[in-house]
Protein backbone atom coordinates (compact mmCIF):
# COMPACT_ATOMS: atom_id res chain seq x y z
CA UNK A 1 0.00 0.00 0.00
CA UNK A 2 3.05 2.54 1.00
CA UNK A 3 4.48 1.49 -2.37
CA UNK A 4 1.62 2.74 -4.36
CA UNK A 5 1.25 5.44 -2.30
CA UNK A 6 4.53 6.77 -3.13
CA UNK A 7 4.88 6.11 -6.80
CA UNK A 8 1.31 7.87 -7.07
CA UNK A 9 2.94 10.77 -5.75
CA UNK A 10 6.00 10.80 -7.71
CA UNK A 11 3.46 10.52 -10.76
CA UNK A 12 1.96 13.16 -9.80
CA UNK A 13 5.00 15.16 -9.16
CA UNK A 14 6.28 14.29 -12.59
CA UNK A 15 2.94 15.41 -14.16
CA UNK A 16 2.66 18.87 -12.30
CA UNK A 17 6.17 19.76 -13.60
CA UNK A 18 5.80 18.97 -17.23
CA UNK A 19 2.72 20.75 -16.74
CA UNK A 20 4.75 23.79 -14.92
CA UNK A 21 7.06 23.57 -17.86
CA UNK A 22 4.71 23.27 -20.55
CA UNK A 23 2.76 26.13 -19.42
CA UNK A 24 5.78 28.41 -18.81
CA UNK A 25 7.59 27.88 -21.78
CA UNK A 26 5.38 27.26 -24.21
CA UNK A 27 4.98 30.34 -27.35
CA UNK A 28 2.20 33.09 -26.72
CA UNK A 29 0.80 34.85 -30.07
CA UNK A 30 0.65 38.43 -28.58
CA UNK A 31 -2.99 39.77 -28.81
CA UNK A 32 -2.89 41.93 -31.87
CA UNK A 33 -3.64 45.64 -30.99
CA UNK A 34 -6.46 47.68 -32.69
CA UNK A 35 -6.96 51.64 -32.95
CA UNK A 36 -8.95 52.11 -29.96
CA UNK A 37 -6.01 49.79 -27.93
CA UNK A 38 -3.70 52.45 -28.84
CA UNK A 39 -5.92 55.38 -28.27
CA UNK A 40 -6.43 54.20 -24.85
CA UNK A 41 -3.14 53.50 -23.87
CA UNK A 42 -1.90 56.94 -25.48
CA UNK A 43 -4.61 58.54 -23.25
CA UNK A 44 -3.71 56.48 -19.98
CA UNK A 45 0.02 57.93 -20.84
CA UNK A 46 -0.80 61.54 -21.10
CA UNK A 47 0.01 61.57 -24.49
CA UNK A 48 -2.24 63.23 -28.14
CA UNK A 49 -2.69 61.51 -31.18
CA UNK A 50 -0.60 63.07 -34.66
CA UNK A 51 -0.38 61.58 -37.40
CA UNK A 52 2.46 61.36 -39.73
CA UNK A 53 1.30 64.71 -41.78
CA UNK A 54 0.96 66.56 -39.08
CA UNK A 55 4.72 65.56 -37.47
CA UNK A 56 6.01 66.23 -40.78
CA UNK A 57 4.50 69.74 -41.31
CA UNK A 58 5.77 70.76 -37.66
CA UNK A 59 9.88 69.07 -38.90
CA UNK A 60 9.73 70.59 -41.73
CA UNK A 61 8.91 74.46 -39.91
CA UNK A 62 11.42 74.00 -36.97
CA UNK A 63 13.10 70.19 -36.80
CA UNK A 64 15.02 71.39 -33.32
CA UNK A 65 11.46 71.86 -31.56
CA UNK A 66 10.55 68.13 -32.44
CA UNK A 67 12.04 65.16 -29.98
CA UNK A 68 11.88 62.01 -31.63
CA UNK A 69 12.00 59.20 -30.07
CA UNK A 70 12.27 55.52 -32.06
CA UNK A 71 10.94 52.57 -30.19
CA UNK A 72 11.99 50.22 -32.89
CA UNK A 73 14.54 47.70 -32.34
CA UNK A 74 18.10 48.81 -33.17
CA UNK A 75 18.45 46.89 -35.91
CA UNK A 76 15.43 48.17 -37.90
CA UNK A 77 16.46 51.58 -36.59
CA UNK A 78 19.91 51.12 -38.29
CA UNK A 79 18.04 50.17 -41.54
CA UNK A 80 16.38 53.98 -41.91
CA UNK A 81 15.31 56.67 -39.14
CA UNK A 82 14.47 60.35 -39.23
CA UNK A 83 17.85 62.26 -38.77
CA UNK A 84 18.00 63.15 -34.86
CA UNK A 85 15.89 60.51 -33.94
CA UNK A 86 16.63 58.36 -30.74
CA UNK A 87 16.62 54.85 -30.36
CA UNK A 88 14.88 53.59 -26.90
CA UNK A 89 13.87 50.45 -28.41
CA UNK A 90 11.17 48.33 -26.49
CA UNK A 91 9.74 45.39 -27.58
CA UNK A 92 6.02 44.84 -28.16
CA UNK A 93 4.87 43.26 -25.23
CA UNK A 94 2.96 44.44 -22.50
CA UNK A 95 5.69 43.62 -19.81
CA UNK A 96 8.27 45.68 -22.17
CA UNK A 97 6.43 48.63 -22.25
CA UNK A 98 5.71 48.39 -18.25
CA UNK A 99 9.43 47.22 -17.60
CA UNK A 100 11.16 50.42 -19.58
CA UNK A 101 8.30 52.89 -18.42
CA UNK A 102 10.22 54.67 -15.70
CA UNK A 103 13.23 55.07 -18.56
CA UNK A 104 11.24 56.17 -20.92
CA UNK A 105 9.57 59.01 -18.52
CA UNK A 106 13.40 60.15 -17.78
CA UNK A 107 14.29 60.28 -21.19
CA UNK A 108 11.24 62.50 -22.18
CA UNK A 109 11.75 64.99 -19.11
CA UNK A 110 8.66 66.67 -17.33
CA UNK A 111 7.34 68.16 -20.87
CA UNK A 112 3.45 67.31 -20.87
CA UNK A 113 3.27 68.21 -24.80
CA UNK A 114 4.00 64.73 -26.35
CA UNK A 115 2.33 62.87 -29.05
CA UNK A 116 2.15 59.52 -30.18
CA UNK A 117 2.54 59.46 -34.09
CA UNK A 118 1.18 56.69 -36.51
CA UNK A 119 1.85 55.90 -39.82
Amino acid sequence: MQNKKTTFIAFLAVLLTIAGLWFTNRAVTPKQANWDDVLAEGKNGGYQVMTTDELSTRYQKDPGSVFLVDTRQEWEYRTGHLKDAVNFPIEPTAWARWRKASALEKLLGPDKNRFLVFY
